[in-house]
Protein backbone atom coordinates (compact mmCIF):
# COMPACT_ATOMS: atom_id res chain seq x y z
CA UNK A 1 0.00 0.00 0.00
CA UNK A 2 0.85 3.68 -0.09
CA UNK A 3 4.00 4.75 1.86
CA UNK A 4 4.55 8.71 2.63
CA UNK A 5 8.43 9.58 1.99
CA UNK A 6 10.22 12.27 4.25
CA UNK A 7 11.53 15.38 2.83
CA UNK A 8 15.05 13.95 1.14
CA UNK A 9 12.85 11.35 -0.24
CA UNK A 10 10.59 13.57 -1.76
CA UNK A 11 13.58 16.04 -3.56
CA UNK A 12 15.51 13.31 -4.40
CA UNK A 13 12.72 12.17 -6.47
CA UNK A 14 11.49 15.35 -7.52
CA UNK A 15 14.71 16.11 -9.01
CA UNK A 16 16.14 12.64 -10.42
CA UNK A 17 13.00 10.99 -11.93
CA UNK A 18 10.33 13.78 -13.05
CA UNK A 19 7.53 10.72 -13.91
CA UNK A 20 7.69 9.02 -10.39
CA UNK A 21 7.58 11.98 -8.74
CA UNK A 22 4.36 12.98 -10.42
CA UNK A 23 3.00 9.42 -9.87
CA UNK A 24 4.05 9.89 -6.17
CA UNK A 25 2.19 13.42 -5.81
CA UNK A 26 -1.28 11.39 -7.44
CA UNK A 27 -0.51 8.42 -4.19
CA UNK A 28 -0.21 11.02 -1.80
CA UNK A 29 -3.40 12.79 -2.63
CA UNK A 30 -5.48 9.96 -3.73
CA UNK A 31 -4.35 6.24 -2.26
CA UNK A 32 -4.02 7.77 1.16
CA UNK A 33 -7.31 7.96 2.05
CA UNK A 34 -9.55 5.32 0.14
CA UNK A 35 -8.94 1.19 -0.34
CA UNK A 36 -7.52 0.10 -3.34
CA UNK A 37 -5.98 -3.20 -4.19
CA UNK A 38 -2.45 -4.20 -4.45
CA UNK A 39 -2.25 -4.29 -8.19
CA UNK A 40 -3.39 -0.70 -8.85
CA UNK A 41 -0.83 0.74 -6.50
CA UNK A 42 2.77 1.47 -6.92
CA UNK A 43 4.43 0.33 -10.75
CA UNK A 44 1.05 -1.29 -11.26
CA UNK A 45 -1.23 1.48 -11.85
CA UNK A 46 -0.77 1.50 -15.15
CA UNK A 47 -2.78 -1.42 -16.29
CA UNK A 48 -2.79 -4.00 -19.02
CA UNK A 49 -5.37 -6.72 -19.93
CA UNK A 50 -3.52 -9.58 -18.40
CA UNK A 51 -3.63 -7.83 -14.94
CA UNK A 52 -7.22 -7.02 -15.61
CA UNK A 53 -8.42 -10.17 -16.40
CA UNK A 54 -6.14 -11.60 -13.80
CA UNK A 55 -7.88 -9.18 -11.14
CA UNK A 56 -11.41 -10.34 -13.04
CA UNK A 57 -10.95 -13.83 -12.68
CA UNK A 58 -10.00 -14.22 -8.81
CA UNK A 59 -12.79 -11.76 -7.79
CA UNK A 60 -15.47 -12.61 -10.37
CA UNK A 61 -16.53 -8.17 -10.56
CA UNK A 62 -14.72 -5.41 -11.22
CA UNK A 63 -14.66 -2.37 -8.96
CA UNK A 64 -14.22 0.84 -11.14
CA UNK A 65 -13.72 4.73 -10.06
CA UNK A 66 -14.08 8.00 -11.39
CA UNK A 67 -14.52 11.31 -9.95
CA UNK A 68 -15.83 12.97 -13.01
CA UNK A 69 -16.28 15.85 -15.14
CA UNK A 70 -19.85 14.82 -16.33
CA UNK A 71 -18.53 14.15 -20.26
CA UNK A 72 -15.03 12.17 -18.78
CA UNK A 73 -17.37 9.63 -17.49
CA UNK A 74 -19.34 9.48 -20.33
CA UNK A 75 -16.16 9.34 -22.54
CA UNK A 76 -14.95 6.63 -20.22
CA UNK A 77 -17.89 4.40 -20.98
CA UNK A 78 -16.62 2.81 -24.16
CA UNK A 79 -13.32 1.53 -22.21
CA UNK A 80 -15.56 0.33 -19.45
CA UNK A 81 -17.66 -1.15 -22.32
CA UNK A 82 -14.62 -3.12 -23.70
CA UNK A 83 -13.35 -4.40 -20.21
CA UNK A 84 -17.05 -5.88 -19.65
CA UNK A 85 -16.80 -7.71 -23.50
CA UNK A 86 -12.78 -9.33 -22.61
CA UNK A 87 -13.34 -9.87 -18.80
CA UNK A 88 -16.97 -11.51 -18.93
CA UNK A 89 -17.48 -10.18 -15.20
CA UNK A 90 -20.27 -8.04 -13.75
CA UNK A 91 -18.36 -4.32 -13.86
CA UNK A 92 -19.14 -1.80 -10.47
CA UNK A 93 -18.83 1.55 -11.55
CA UNK A 94 -18.13 4.35 -8.01
CA UNK A 95 -18.65 8.12 -8.23
CA UNK A 96 -16.22 9.98 -6.27
CA UNK A 97 -17.92 13.09 -4.90
CA UNK A 98 -16.02 16.72 -4.56
CA UNK A 99 -13.11 16.53 -6.52
CA UNK A 100 -11.73 19.89 -6.81
CA UNK A 101 -11.59 21.23 -10.55
CA UNK A 102 -8.67 21.01 -12.28
CA UNK A 103 -9.53 24.30 -14.74
CA UNK A 104 -8.54 27.85 -14.00
CA UNK A 105 -11.77 29.10 -15.58
CA UNK A 106 -14.14 26.67 -13.89
CA UNK A 107 -16.35 29.87 -12.60
CA UNK A 108 -18.06 29.30 -15.93
CA UNK A 109 -18.87 25.46 -15.23
CA UNK A 110 -22.48 24.74 -13.65
CA UNK A 111 -20.49 22.61 -11.02
CA UNK A 112 -18.23 25.68 -9.91
CA UNK A 113 -14.91 24.48 -8.13
CA UNK A 114 -15.93 20.47 -8.06
CA UNK A 115 -16.02 18.00 -11.32
CA UNK A 116 -18.91 15.98 -9.42
CA UNK A 117 -21.48 16.32 -7.15
CA UNK A 118 -24.58 14.63 -5.45
CA UNK A 119 -26.96 16.12 -8.26
CA UNK A 120 -25.21 15.76 -11.01
CA UNK A 121 -24.19 12.39 -10.01
CA UNK A 122 -28.38 11.58 -9.62
CA UNK A 123 -28.55 12.37 -12.89
CA UNK A 124 -26.15 10.42 -14.65
CA UNK A 125 -26.78 7.41 -12.53
CA UNK A 126 -30.14 6.33 -14.87
CA UNK A 127 -28.28 6.73 -17.85
CA UNK A 128 -25.13 4.85 -16.72
CA UNK A 129 -27.52 2.43 -14.74
CA UNK A 130 -29.40 1.98 -18.17
CA UNK A 131 -26.46 0.03 -19.87
CA UNK A 132 -25.71 -4.12 -20.10
CA UNK A 133 -22.55 -3.53 -19.27
CA UNK A 134 -22.96 -1.87 -16.09
CA UNK A 135 -23.96 -4.09 -12.98
CA UNK A 136 -23.81 -1.44 -10.78
CA UNK A 137 -23.62 2.05 -10.29
CA UNK A 138 -23.49 4.18 -7.38
CA UNK A 139 -21.71 6.55 -4.54
CA UNK A 140 -17.64 6.09 -3.74
CA UNK A 141 -17.62 5.44 -0.08
CA UNK A 142 -15.21 2.61 1.03
CA UNK A 143 -14.98 0.17 -1.30
CA UNK A 144 -12.35 -1.89 -2.47
CA UNK A 145 -11.39 -0.65 -5.94
CA UNK A 146 -9.55 -2.60 -8.66
CA UNK A 147 -8.93 -0.09 -11.43
CA UNK A 148 -8.60 4.15 -10.21
CA UNK A 149 -9.73 5.48 -13.91
CA UNK A 150 -8.82 8.86 -12.62
CA UNK A 151 -5.21 7.76 -13.05
CA UNK A 152 -5.53 9.60 -16.39
CA UNK A 153 -5.45 12.95 -14.68
CA UNK A 154 -1.77 11.76 -12.17
CA UNK A 155 -0.27 14.37 -15.51
CA UNK A 156 1.07 11.32 -17.43
CA UNK A 157 -1.66 11.54 -19.97
CA UNK A 158 -1.40 14.76 -21.86
CA UNK A 159 -5.14 16.19 -21.82
CA UNK A 160 -5.48 19.39 -23.95
CA UNK A 161 -4.94 17.34 -27.09
CA UNK A 162 -5.94 13.75 -28.79
CA UNK A 163 -8.93 12.40 -27.45
CA UNK A 164 -10.43 12.76 -24.24
CA UNK A 165 -12.08 9.13 -25.22
CA UNK A 166 -8.61 7.44 -25.44
CA UNK A 167 -7.81 8.55 -22.04
CA UNK A 168 -8.88 5.78 -20.01
CA UNK A 169 -7.68 3.55 -22.81
CA UNK A 170 -3.93 4.58 -22.26
CA UNK A 171 -4.65 3.99 -18.32
CA UNK A 172 -6.11 0.45 -18.65
CA UNK A 173 -4.15 -1.30 -21.87
CA UNK A 174 -7.68 -1.56 -23.26
CA UNK A 175 -8.62 -0.51 -26.75
CA UNK A 176 -12.35 0.82 -26.84
CA UNK A 177 -13.82 0.56 -30.26
CA UNK A 178 -14.52 4.20 -30.49
CA UNK A 179 -16.49 4.11 -34.00
CA UNK A 180 -19.26 2.21 -32.68
CA UNK A 181 -22.13 3.13 -30.23
CA UNK A 182 -21.56 2.93 -26.52
CA UNK A 183 -24.51 4.19 -25.54
CA UNK A 184 -27.93 2.16 -26.65
CA UNK A 185 -30.87 4.10 -25.61
CA UNK A 186 -34.40 4.34 -26.42
CA UNK A 187 -35.27 7.26 -28.85
CA UNK A 188 -38.05 10.00 -28.13
CA UNK A 189 -39.29 9.89 -31.29
CA UNK A 190 -41.33 13.68 -30.20
CA UNK A 191 -38.07 15.38 -31.48
CA UNK A 192 -37.90 13.22 -35.00
CA UNK A 193 -37.93 16.70 -36.67
CA UNK A 194 -36.43 19.06 -34.47
CA UNK A 195 -32.73 20.40 -34.46
CA UNK A 196 -31.20 19.75 -30.92
CA UNK A 197 -28.60 22.68 -29.88
CA UNK A 198 -26.56 22.29 -27.18
CA UNK A 199 -23.64 25.52 -26.52
CA UNK A 200 -21.84 26.16 -23.13
CA UNK A 201 -20.14 28.71 -22.05
CA UNK A 202 -16.25 27.15 -22.36
CA UNK A 203 -14.81 26.05 -25.63
CA UNK A 204 -16.61 28.14 -27.58
CA UNK A 205 -15.80 29.46 -31.06
CA UNK A 206 -16.03 33.28 -30.89
CA UNK A 207 -15.47 33.49 -34.77
CA UNK A 208 -19.20 31.56 -35.24
CA UNK A 209 -22.77 32.65 -35.63
CA UNK A 210 -25.51 30.85 -34.95
CA UNK A 211 -28.12 33.28 -36.41
CA UNK A 212 -28.40 31.63 -39.63
CA UNK A 213 -29.86 28.91 -37.68
CA UNK A 214 -33.36 31.18 -37.37
CA UNK A 215 -33.74 30.16 -40.65
CA UNK A 216 -34.89 26.35 -39.70
CA UNK A 217 -37.75 25.18 -37.73
CA UNK A 218 -38.25 23.30 -34.67
CA UNK A 219 -34.97 24.46 -32.80
CA UNK A 220 -34.55 23.16 -29.40
CA UNK A 221 -31.80 23.48 -26.66
CA UNK A 222 -31.01 21.31 -24.14
CA UNK A 223 -28.43 22.92 -20.95
CA UNK A 224 -28.66 25.10 -18.22
CA UNK A 225 -30.51 28.40 -18.13
CA UNK A 226 -27.85 30.75 -18.67
CA UNK A 227 -26.71 28.95 -21.37
CA UNK A 228 -30.25 28.91 -22.69
CA UNK A 229 -30.45 32.70 -21.72
CA UNK A 230 -26.81 33.54 -23.82
CA UNK A 231 -28.05 31.69 -27.19
CA UNK A 232 -31.33 33.09 -26.93
CA UNK A 233 -30.20 36.68 -27.78
CA UNK A 234 -29.36 34.96 -31.35
CA UNK A 235 -31.49 32.28 -31.94
CA UNK A 236 -35.11 34.39 -29.86
CA UNK A 237 -37.34 31.33 -31.27
CA UNK A 238 -35.22 28.32 -29.81
CA UNK A 239 -37.21 26.49 -27.07
CA UNK A 240 -35.40 25.20 -24.18
CA UNK A 241 -36.44 21.59 -23.01
CA UNK A 242 -35.49 21.19 -19.35
CA UNK A 243 -34.78 17.42 -18.43
CA UNK A 244 -34.86 15.52 -15.46
CA UNK A 245 -32.25 13.13 -15.80
CA UNK A 246 -29.37 12.66 -18.36
CA UNK A 247 -31.41 9.20 -19.63
CA UNK A 248 -34.22 11.35 -20.57
CA UNK A 249 -31.79 14.11 -22.15
CA UNK A 250 -29.95 10.98 -24.25
CA UNK A 251 -33.69 9.90 -25.39
CA UNK A 252 -34.25 13.59 -26.62
CA UNK A 253 -30.75 13.27 -28.62
CA UNK A 254 -31.26 9.89 -29.71
CA UNK A 255 -34.40 11.05 -31.50
CA UNK A 256 -33.73 14.34 -32.94
CA UNK A 257 -32.96 14.65 -36.27
CA UNK A 258 -29.52 15.55 -35.72
CA UNK A 259 -27.49 17.38 -32.82
CA UNK A 260 -25.50 20.51 -32.70
CA UNK A 261 -23.23 21.09 -29.70
CA UNK A 262 -19.84 22.16 -28.86
CA UNK A 263 -17.03 20.61 -26.42
CA UNK A 264 -19.92 19.64 -23.28
CA UNK A 265 -21.84 17.15 -21.97
CA UNK A 266 -24.21 16.85 -24.57
CA UNK A 267 -22.26 16.10 -27.07
CA UNK A 268 -20.55 13.57 -25.53
CA UNK A 269 -23.82 11.80 -25.21
CA UNK A 270 -24.29 12.52 -29.05
CA UNK A 271 -20.93 11.28 -29.75
CA UNK A 272 -21.78 7.89 -27.37
CA UNK A 273 -24.88 7.04 -29.69
CA UNK A 274 -23.77 7.91 -33.20
CA UNK A 275 -26.41 10.25 -33.69
CA UNK A 276 -26.24 13.21 -36.88
CA UNK A 277 -24.48 15.46 -34.87
CA UNK A 278 -21.88 18.42 -35.70
CA UNK A 279 -19.09 19.43 -33.19
CA UNK A 280 -18.29 23.20 -32.47
CA UNK A 281 -13.94 23.26 -32.94
CA UNK A 282 -13.01 25.36 -30.19
CA UNK A 283 -9.17 27.10 -30.76
CA UNK A 284 -8.12 26.55 -26.87
CA UNK A 285 -8.15 23.18 -26.23
CA UNK A 286 -8.94 20.46 -29.22
CA UNK A 287 -9.44 17.03 -27.10
CA UNK A 288 -12.97 16.02 -28.57
CA UNK A 289 -13.04 14.15 -32.01
CA UNK A 290 -16.22 12.42 -33.73
CA UNK A 291 -15.37 8.89 -34.64
CA UNK A 292 -17.82 6.86 -36.87
CA UNK A 293 -20.73 7.26 -38.32
CA UNK A 294 -23.10 10.29 -38.54
CA UNK A 295 -20.16 12.79 -36.71
CA UNK A 296 -18.57 16.13 -38.37
CA UNK A 297 -16.69 19.11 -36.60
CA UNK A 298 -16.02 22.50 -37.96
CA UNK A 299 -14.19 26.08 -37.56
CA UNK A 300 -15.27 28.30 -40.00
CA UNK A 301 -18.87 29.59 -40.46
CA UNK A 302 -19.04 28.44 -44.42
CA UNK A 303 -18.55 24.74 -43.12
CA UNK A 304 -20.81 25.05 -40.41
CA UNK A 305 -23.50 26.51 -42.80
CA UNK A 306 -23.13 23.73 -45.42
CA UNK A 307 -23.38 20.78 -42.63
CA UNK A 308 -26.23 22.23 -41.34
CA UNK A 309 -27.98 22.65 -44.72
CA UNK A 310 -26.58 19.37 -45.82
CA UNK A 311 -27.62 17.23 -42.86
CA UNK A 312 -31.32 19.16 -43.04
CA UNK A 313 -31.75 18.35 -46.37
CA UNK A 314 -30.98 14.26 -45.30
CA UNK A 315 -34.42 11.98 -44.28
CA UNK A 316 -33.85 10.60 -40.89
Amino acid sequence: MFKKKNLVGKLWLKYTNRPAYKDYKWDLINYSQFQFTNFLTGADKINDIGKIKAAADAKGELNLTHSGNAGDIIYALPTIKRISEITGVPINLYFKLGRPMDLPNYSSHPLGNVMLNQKMADMLFPLVRSQAYISKCDIYHDQIIDIDLDYFRSGLVPMNKGNIARWCSYITGVSPDLWKRWLLIEPDKNFSDSIVIARSGRYQNKYIDYSFLNEYDNLKFIGVESEYNDIKRFLPLIEWIEVENFLQMAQIIAGCKFFIGNQSFPYSVAEAMKVPRILEGAYDVINVVPEGEGGYDFFFQGHFEWLVNNLNSQKK
